[in-house]
């Protein structure tokens, strides 16, 4: 979701009307809410200033407007918050990793209520377990990830489009 994007659904979620939020952020009353709309639908994209004094104005984090940085755990979480906003399917769940089984962890999953991405990720968590156990190489793997979904084949099912293993 763009930065404009947003703005709007925080905006909208504060019942502010555009002109209240350009006037929050000091623009001019006659162009404020067109100020607001150039990024909303996102012809122009605010500097960071002006993203924080519009954070300020609606009463959220800067890091709730800014892109995800996916840097550190707090910008991967604000991209997980992005998700949960746009897929009501998406659930978080306690589970157990036992992908060590001599020190299993309480973890905390996501899991989506969608067929298909299910089936996906399914095939995602056999490639993973082959690399680690060995079974292909991490430039196999690599090489799987940078070409899905030409190299996916439902976990053995099919022939990939696309060969990405160097020998079977």
């Amino acid at each position: 979701m763009a930065v404009g994007d947003r703005i709007k659904r925080i905006r909208n979620f504060r019942k502010m009307t555009m002109k209240e939020l350009g006037m929050a952020v000091g623009f001019d009353e006659n162009s404020a809410d067109v100020r607001i709309a150039q990024y909303e639908n996102n012809s122009r994209k605010p500097k960071e200033e002006l993203l924080r004094k519009i954070a300020s104005a609606l009463d959220v984090s800067y890091e709730s407007l800014a892109d995800a940085t996916m840097d550190d755990a707090s910008g991967i979480l604000h991209a997980l918050f992005e998700l949960d906003d746009r897929y009501p399917w998406m659930h978080l769940v306690e589970t157990t990793d036992n992908t060590d089984a001599s020190v299993p962890h309480k973890r905390i999953a996501i899991c989506f209520d969608y067929n298909l991405l299910n089936d996906f990720m399914t095939e995602w968590m056999l490639r993973k377990q082959q690399m680690r156990s060995g079974e292909i190489t991490r430039e196999e793997y690599q090489e799987w990830k940078l070409n899905w979904p030409q190299t996916a084949d439902d976990c053995g099912k099919f022939e990939p489009k696309k060969a990405w293993r160097k020998s079977k």
